[in-house]
């Protein structure tokens, strides 16, 4: 038996947007019932390019219903281009985890997802597809181009894993080999990638680091948010905890949270350089 967290189970029992769409703006369709998972999801988009409302049905186990509803939670609020930076690990992470054997309902996820802001960005379901690259698994219709993507996103380094997040060599066995071949080549691909990493910044001192936060919080943050109708201070740092509080708009977004990690946190660890831990304080709480 699976040992699922009380998240998952939460919303495996009590699924959040289920259901057909009226008109949708966007629609991406994965998987397939011989296969044993298939997921439809239904995007409503306004003319801000954000998701106003999202829906799903699926057909499979207990982690594929769970996961599809953390997505439509996730992304709600979020414009498409935010939304395609979201990942299978952030939306297993929202369900406090997932069991290894079961992250390829994630993946499924994160799939739809992005086949339906392709399709809603004008491209047709066979482009998108061939731009997926050859099939190498048969059996499930896995792609080398999804391969590549989960290996490194993922970080995977054994073909177990490899048919734990995607299914691909779960069947026949007949493409195993080509799996171990494409594991290579994508962290042939990231050791590389780490060689020529430039060195680590210098290290700065504590006024130093405060003055390079506030610096990119009003170069590289503050106006992103701006745009539809947020904003956030700097509130205080105090080691590597970083005190700021959303305003506007984002005070009470359902994405508040996604945007505090994916955006704010991520911005100030790119170009502070260090491992920053951002955390969003009400104006009540401020210091």
């Amino acid at each position: 038996m699976w040992d699922y967290t009380d998240k998952v189970l939460d919303h495996f029992y009590n699924p959040r947007n289920y259901g057909d769409m009226e008109n949708p703006d966007a629609v991406g369709e994965v998987g397939s019932l011989a296969c044993g998972d298939a997921l439809k999801l239904m995007l409503k988009i306004d003319e801000n390019k954000r998701i106003i409302d999202a829906k799903f049905k699926t057909f499979g186990c207990g982690s594929a219903i769970a996961s599809s509803s953390a997505l439509t939670e996730l992304i709600k609020g979020m414009t498409v281009d935010e939304a395609l930076n979201v990942t299978n690990k952030q939306i297993a992470d929202y369900l406090g985890g997932l069991p290894e054997a079961k992250m390829h309902c994630s993946v499924m996820g994160r799939e739809a997802m992005e086949l339906a802001i392709a399709t809603y960005k004008g491209e047709s379901v066979k482009h998108y597809e061939e731009m997926e690259g050859r099939v190498v698994c048969k059996c499930f219709g896995v792609t080398e181009g999804k391969l590549k993507k989960v290996i490194a996103e993922n970080h995977l380094t054994t073909v177990e894993q490899v048919t734990n997040y995607t299914k691909a060599g779960g069947a026949c066995t007949a493409c195993i080999a080509d799996i171990e071949d494409i594991i290579k080549e994508v962290m042939g691909e990231l050791a590389v990638k780490r060689e020529t990493a430039p060195a680590k910044k210098k290290r700065l001192t504590n006024i130093q680091r405060m003055l390079l936060i506030q610096e990119t919080i009003d170069r590289d943050i503050k106006p992103s948010l701006q745009i539809d109708g947020g904003d956030i201070e700097l509130i205080d740092v105090d080691g590597k905890d970083v005190y700021v509080s959303l305003r506007g708009a984002c005070t009470n977004c359902p994405s508040a949270g996604f945007t505090l990690k994916s955006f704010v946190e991520a911005k100030l660890r790119e170009f502070v350089g260090e491992e920053l831990n951002v955390i969003n304080e009400s104006p009540s709480e401020e210091k």
